[in-house]
């Protein structure tokens, strides 16, 4: 496990225990949804169908070179935000995602924590910027859908409501009927740990690397691990 030092599994173990509620993010925690089908790919795509309409000024060299269809796809919302063209972009970045569900790689001991969160009567969402389509998809094939429906929360059209907004997070826990104190947010990333902060939920951060521990730990996690398997140990004991 990797956290800043204060941190115990016992302190790991509370945190979990509290929990009643579990809003996972799905891209990182669940599944490496990228794994086989490029997210830099997909960006690039994207901005090449902008550029093959001649718009080429909704993006700038700074958003192209991120490489993040989620940041081209702000990008283009935050100069045309509803429009046709939006919905559009939107469509296809779907389009990508369900693609990638195919290829997508399960984070190790992730279907086995869920099963076993659930079978303690943990009840669980997922709070993604991901699609729900592609959220379902996932899980269909997974048969981890049962665990989570109906309480898959994933981007709209309404793409100010994208993490760090918790917009998603809130929907999870007003249709839960859960209180952000009782539930536990676990993300891969910065804006998801803003998103929990601002919505009240404590916060479990998940890193694949390293690289992504350190960037979750600059941005103030308490609480970081590089492995589910921790959280297995612990509630199977």
């Amino acid at each position: 496990m990797a956290a800043k030092s204060k941190n115990t599994i016992e302190e790991l173990a509370e945190l979990i225990s509290s929990a009643r509620v579990v809003l996972w993010d799905f891209d990182g925690p669940i599944c490496r949804l990228f794994a086989g089908h490029s997210a830099e790919v997909v960006a690039d795509d994207l901005v090449e169908w902008l550029m093959s309409r001649g718009l080429h000024g909704l993006v700038t060299d700074t958003e192209r070179n991120t490489l993040d269809p989620h940041l081209v796809l702000r990008a283009v919302d935050r100069r045309h935000p509803g429009s046709d063209l939006v919905a559009e972009l939107e469509e296809r970045l779907t389009k990508e995602e369900l693609r990638a569900t195919s290829t997508a790689m399960p984070t190790a001991y992730a279907d086995i924590l869920i099963q076993t969160w659930r079978a303690r009567g943990v009840r669980m969402a997922v709070t993604t910027n991901n699609s729900p389509r592609v959220v379902r998809a996932y899980l269909d094939d997974r048969d981890l859908t049962p665990c989570f429906a109906p309480h898959i929360y994933g981007r709209t059209q309404d793409l100010r409501h994208l993490k760090p907004d918790p917009h998603c997070l809130n929907r999870a826990l007003r249709a839960m009927g859960a209180a952000p104190d009782a539930a536990l947010m676990i993300g891969d990333s910065p804006t998801d740990l803003q998103a929990a902060r601002t919505a009240g939920v404590p916060f479990l951060g998940y890193a694949r690397n390293e690289r992504k521990a350190k960037l979750l730990t600059e941005a103030g996690a308490d609480c970081v691990v590089l492995s589910l398997r921790p959280l297995l140990e612990i509630l199977r004991h």
